[in-house]
């Protein structure tokens, strides 16, 4: 939201109240507590008819302090609020000088202006990477009485913004207006499903938001050298996140807001849809199912779309008698295929429903304030919402989920949850506006936890669309309704690179668009690009998405990709256990793991998967695509060709190929099975050992199915030798050298120009020493 009209003038009707003078710093238990005024005091009765703001400093974790602007104290707090860790401060620190005080938590120094000229300066040693000056902080109102709270923190020359959710438009959001308030606007339009608070910088920082309601951002666009931000209300409450690299950036982000939950291993198998509005009773199901099998393209999971209940009666989850006689047994037939199954659904309850009188009599559902229950006709006739501030209403719900995993469902996709009214009462007294991006979390938080509950730790996993601050503990987001061409297929990277710079873990779309169909040549690209995603699944809305529908190459390009990616696995379920851990993407933007090449600052068509395997989708007909390989020996993992980096390439590949490179001084982990994603990883693994360098080493993890750490094998060189140690699993596996020459010998046994080692099973422990040609 802007406020002002140019650097010099305020907008018509605006009264700025900035911080301009500090009054006051004061040691609290929890920090420190300034109180600045918004007047110089010049003398006692300048005390007079003025505005101060009292500004809290704390810490909940090393390396992170949070900051709460407060004009009136008296507000009371409805809620909800993002639940945060609160940490006990015990790791804080306060300096006092003349003319400062200061506050350290760990490599982040907060410094206060006890001058007449209020400035508060974040340092990381000493370097100042932001700060807020004189008048940034303010207390605003309008003339209609609204009430506006404000930050403006310092952006340095050259440096970007990225995150604030899933978005679509430009990858830097520098000049951008973002408004966090989640819409079902298609991934074409500057709307959003997933918006998060919370942005990183190239500077190696984080700031977020903590505030569910509307947050609203000017991004070096109301000024140009300041990121922005603005609340209703009467106080405004941030964090400032210190890396110094934006992966320690995001840990800490996540270890504030929640750590992603680990998916099934199945779950990064091929998903293949219904579709939207077309038909699918068993028999039509099952022809897809057999399809592919027949065509040997590997099927993980397959999934019954919004008609597997009937129309007009969305939510009541039941199978439709007319399509589906017999449910339970086509479920059990399915699964007996070795398929896992996800169903639709969503958290509003058409009136024809039988849910919905339930809803009505026991107050399950969202009311206006007369008392009456809130109902739209927009996408189901007099839908009413489910009030998930009710825990009587969340175990109403829960208890159709449970009914649904009973008789075979192991998955939902939890659509919708962004069309959320604030002019309705909760059950809780929850604020309205606060509760429209919140209502995702309470939604898919209910939905995870029946899944979690019923097949266990590790085995839960819905396939959401909306999503806030701390939805990533709820994995799997989908990027929602795209076009079937190339330039959706872009906006959507983009939207997954800008959700996992937001602390999201993993991210899909739909492989060949959504809305309308695709050339054959866009599916079969997209196809390349779905499955060297985190998730991947076929969708469509009113066409299926079987790849014989579009020609006989597109079902080779599926199976090709299909068994890549199954192959890839032990590496794959390593990236998924760091996202669980340290909160790191899957599909990561370039920024993040080359942070001081600035050329990677701007990328947004390209990818590394994991922090090895460098992914640059195709979207050209004619298969040329530009991209651009960081310094370094990088190989390619499907031809062996190895080239060095610093550059920009343009190539032309054909539809079995992409730019898919393995970065130097990796240790890539493969498998023994290209037809499931679920196996046990260890068992025959493959490392390969790209391009290590003189001096490097490196290590791989492998796995087990519950994400445990099962096999570490660990490599370094010095000259012509590379030792080698395993510890974990006591299986056979074996060690390739890519671009390093032959093998002369291993621990002086000759191999006469081997390429690859083969390590024997047994040993717990492992070590040996392999000497080069």
């Amino acid at each position: 939201m802007k406020f002002t009209d140019g650097l010099w003038l305020v907008r018509d009707g605006i009264n700025i109240n900035g911080a301009v003078q500090n009054y006051v710093v004061e040691k609290t238990a929890e920090g420190l507590t300034a109180v600045t005024q918004t007047t110089p005091i010049t003398g006692r009765a300048a005390t007079l008819n003025s505005t101060l703001l009292t500004v809290k400093f704390h810490s909940p974790l090393p390396g992170v302090v949070g900051v709460k602007i407060i004009h009136n104290d008296g507000v009371v707090d409805h809620g909800p609020a993002f639940e945060l860790t609160k940490g006990t401060g015990d790791h804080v620190q306060i300096e006092e000088t003349e003319a400062q005080t200061v506050l350290i938590s760990g490599g982040l120094r907060v410094v206060i202006n006890k001058g007449t000229h209020w400035s508060v300066d974040f340092y990381r040693g000493d370097e100042r990477i932001t700060g807020s000056g004189f008048k940034s902080m303010a207390y605003i109102t309008d003339q209609d009485g609204n009430t506006f709270m404000r930050e403006e923190l310092d952006l340095g020359v050259g440096e970007f913004v990225y995150g604030l959710g899933e978005r679509f438009t430009a990858f830097v959001k520098n000049g951008q207006v973002v408004d966090i308030w989640n819409k079902d606007g298609g991934t074409s339009s500057e709307q959003a499903y997933k918006n998060i608070p919370f942005y990183v910088t190239s500077k190696g920082y984080g700031v977020f938001v903590n505030h569910p309601e509307l947050v609203s951002y000017e991004i070096a666009s109301e000024k140009v050298k300041k990121a922005q931000f603005s609340v209703a209300g009467q106080s405004l409450e941030y964090f400032v996140i210190e890396g110094p690299s934006i992966k320690e950036v995001i840990t800490k982000y996540t270890s504030l807001t929640g750590k992603p939950a680990l998916p099934p291993a199945w779950t990064f198998g091929l998903w293949l849809t219904t579709s939207f509005t077309t038909d699918y009773d068993e028999a039509t199901v099952n022809s897809f199912v057999e399809g592919m099998a027949e065509r040997d393209l590997p099927l993980h999971v397959f999934h019954f779309d919004c008609f597997w209940m009937r129309e007009y009666q969305w939510t009541d989850f039941q199978w439709d008698p007319r399509v589906f006689p017999d449910p339970v047994g086509m479920l059990k037939r399915l699964k007996e295929k070795g398929l896992k199954i996800c169903v639709w659904i969503n958290s509003y309850i058409g009136q024809r429903s039988p849910l919905f009188e339930e809803g009505k009599k026991n107050g399950y559902l969202i009311k206006k304030a007369n008392g009456d229950v809130y109902q739209t006709d927009l996408w189901q006739a007099g839908m009413g919402l489910v009030d998930f501030t009710n825990p009587a209403a969340c175990e109403w719900y829960a208890g159709y989920l449970r009914d649904l995993v009973d008789m075979g469902v192991d998955s939902f996709k939890t659509d919708f949850g962004e069309r959320i009214p604030t002019d309705v009462v909760y059950f809780d007294g929850s604020d309205p506006q606060k509760m429209h991006n919140y209502y995702t979390q309470l939604y898919n938080k209910v939905v995870f936890e029946v899944l979690e509950e019923k097949l266990g730790k590790n085995e839960a996993a819905v396939f959401a669309r909306s999503a806030t601050a701390g939805g990533q503990q709820f994995p799997v987001h989908w990027g929602g309704d795209c076009y079937a061409d190339y330039e959706s297929m872009a906006e959507s990277l983009r939207g997954g690179l800008s959700l996992g710079l937001s602390g999201f873990g993993f991210w899909s779309h739909d492989i060949g668009g959504f809305e309308n169909t695709a050339p054959a040549h866009v599916f079969k690209r997209w196809l390349a690009f779905g499955l060297l995603s985190s998730h991947s699944r076929l969708h469509g809305s009113t066409s299926y998405r079987v790849p014989w529908a579009y020609d006989d190459e597109a079902v080779d390009v599926t199976r090709f990709f299909t068994k890549l990616k199954c192959s890839l696995m032990p590496y794959l379920y390593d990236v998924a256990g760091q996202a669980h851990e340290q909160g790191w993407a899957s599909m990561r933007a370039m920024v993040m793991e080359f942070p001081e090449d600035p050329t990677c600052e701007i990328l947004d068509r390209q990818y590394m998967l994991g922090d090895s395997l460098l992914v640059a989708p195709i979207f050209q007909e004619n298969g040329e695509v530009k991209y651009y390989l960081p310094a370094g020996r990088w190989t390619h993992l499907l031809s062996g060709e190895t080239v060095q980096g610093g550059s920009w390439r343009k190539e032309t590949y054909d539809f079995f190929s992409l730019p898919l490179f393995v970065r130097q001084n990796s240790l890539l982990a493969t498998g023994s099975v290209d037809t499931r994603p679920d196996y046990d990883f260890a068992d025959g693994v493959k490392f390969g050992l790209y391009s290590l360098e003189d001096g490097a080493s490196t290590t791989a993890t492998v796995r087990d199915i519950n994400g445990a750490p099962e096999l570490t094998v660990k490599a370094g060189r010095k000259g012509s030798t590379i030792s080698v140690t395993a510890e974990g699993s006591g299986k056979a596996f074996t060690l390739a050298v890519k671009d390093l020459g032959t093998i002369a010998s291993v621990d002086g046994a000759d191999l006469a120009d081997a390429s690859t080692v083969s390590v024997k099973a047994g040993a717990k422990s492992v070590a040996f020493t392999i000497t080069l040609n």
